[in-house]
């Protein structure tokens, strides 16, 4: 069993990585390649050096955080964070990349408590006093997820029982300011919502086509004859003309209204009661049996030697990024859903999501959809989505309405003939 105390130069030396370092928080890392990094303090602490004043800062600047469901105050975060403290060893996080670690170190570094932004990566180390005179020891590597995953599980394996008996989650032994391990599991903190929103992804609007002649397109035809050796076209400066006044001074820039800056509101997310089940069946199944399987397939294959040349231990990443993908999307349906509702009184005269509605064609043709959210949308099965050129044509519309809708094989009119 690895030392406690034996420090991130010899964590990184205990799974056979080459140790540079240690550079002082704060000062620039001199490693430009991929690799693992640790930060460990000067000496281990018996307690957490937690800065009350910063974690209040935290909760000021994110409003929507929450401890077990509550908005918590400053001391019972500090609280919670302290019950993660580790005071047999120095180590207080490990991270990774497969870019630069300088680059990855200086975006931890310059992210405040509570941003996304240039890196959320351990992001409890700004709640510390005295970070200031942390060091940073790094190993380059090109085995990046693996050597991290073994960088962990050396740390968690040299933790002595007794500092374990006294964390909040004594399943997911990690370093201080690491919330989760390379293979997903999150140690159980309480923490929702810890940090500022993310901004709305915004559409890219449809571009246009333009349809050219042979030839016509700019530069087929050689360079023009005013244009010199390089390809710099050059213009001499036109003379000014009688009564003309100087150029006038450029306009400044409009800025953007703080509407667009902001983003369009996301559209709800809706969802059955019988849908929420089910992914909340799936979300259980892949979270109670599928990942633990996983984790110990990983585990079984480390055992196997190289990491770099261990097919099975690839295998299994791979398809345990596959399951933590989708344990994220159900988790984010889960939480921005709306529950569909059956509609009552004058609600249930008109299409709504939620609504069942028989349709007729032109041609005498009828259909029955169903209007889902677009998590649930199977058209084979008549489910559409509200989204869909059909189900947002026939939104607010009621029994014996015509409705046209514009479809790949043309406009095609539907006259709603039944609606339950």
């Amino acid at each position: 069993m690895i030392d406690a105390d034996t420090g991130a130069a010899g964590l990184l030396r205990a799974v056979g990585l080459m140790t540079d370092g240690p550079v002082v928080w704060g000062r620039p890392v001199p490693a430009r390649g991929p690799g693992v990094f640790v930060v460990e303090l000067p000496a281990p602490l018996a307690t957490a050096p937690l800065e009350l004043t910063l974690i209040g800062k935290w909760l000021e600047r994110v409003p929507d955080l929450r401890l077990d469901g509550e908005h918590p105050t400053s001391r019972a975060l500090a609280a919670r964070m302290a019950a993660f403290w580790l005071p047999s060893t120095r180590v207080v996080f490990v991270g990774a990349t497969e870019g630069s670690i300088g680059g990855r170190v200086e975006a931890i570094r310059q992210t405040v408590l509570g941003e996304r932004r240039p890196h959320p990566g351990g992001h409890w180390l700004h709640a510390l006093r005295g970070l200031e005179r942390a060091r940073v020891w790094w190993a380059p590597t090109s085995a990046v997820e693996e050597y991290e995953d073994a960088v962990l599980g050396a740390f968690a394996e040299s933790i002595p029982p007794g500092d374990r008996s006294l964390l909040h989650d004594r399943t997911v032994i990690l370093p201080f300011a690491n919330l989760r391990t390379a293979t997903g599991e999150r140690k159980v903190t309480g923490l929702a919502n810890s940090l500022v929103p993310a901004e709305p992804v915004r559409a890219t609007p449809p571009g246009r086509v333009v349809q050219l002649e042979p030839g016509a397109a700019v530069g087929t035809g050689g360079l023009p004859t005013t244009r010199g050796a390089g390809g710099t076209i050059r213009r001499a400066p036109k003379a000014p003309t009688a009564g003309r006044s100087a150029p006038s001074a450029p306009r400044p820039t409009r800025a953007r209204s703080s509407a667009v800056s902001a983003g369009r509101p996301r559209e709800a997310t809706w969802v059955s009661a019988d849908g929420i089940a089910r992914l909340q069946a799936e979300h259980d199944e892949l979270v109670g049996t599928r990942r633990p399987e996983v984790i110990g397939r990983i585990k079984s294959a480390k055992e196997l030697g190289d990491l770099k040349e261990n097919a099975d231990y690839a295998a299994a990443r791979e398809e345990q990024s596959f399951l933590e993908g989708r344990i994220a999307a159900i988790e984010a349906t889960l939480r921005d859903a709306s529950v569909i509702e059956a509609p009552v009184g004058e609600a249930a005269a008109r299409v709504r999501v939620g609504s069942t509605v028989d349709v007729e064609e032109d041609d005498g043709t009828t259909s029955t959809f169903e209007i889902v959210g677009s998590t649930e949308a199977d058209p084979a099965a008549g489910r559409i989505s509200n989204v869909s050129p059909v189900g947002r044509a026939l939104l607010g519309r009621s029994e014996g309405d015509l409705v046209a809708v514009a479809t790949p094989r043309g406009e095609v009119q539907y006259r709603i003939t039944g609606l339950r």
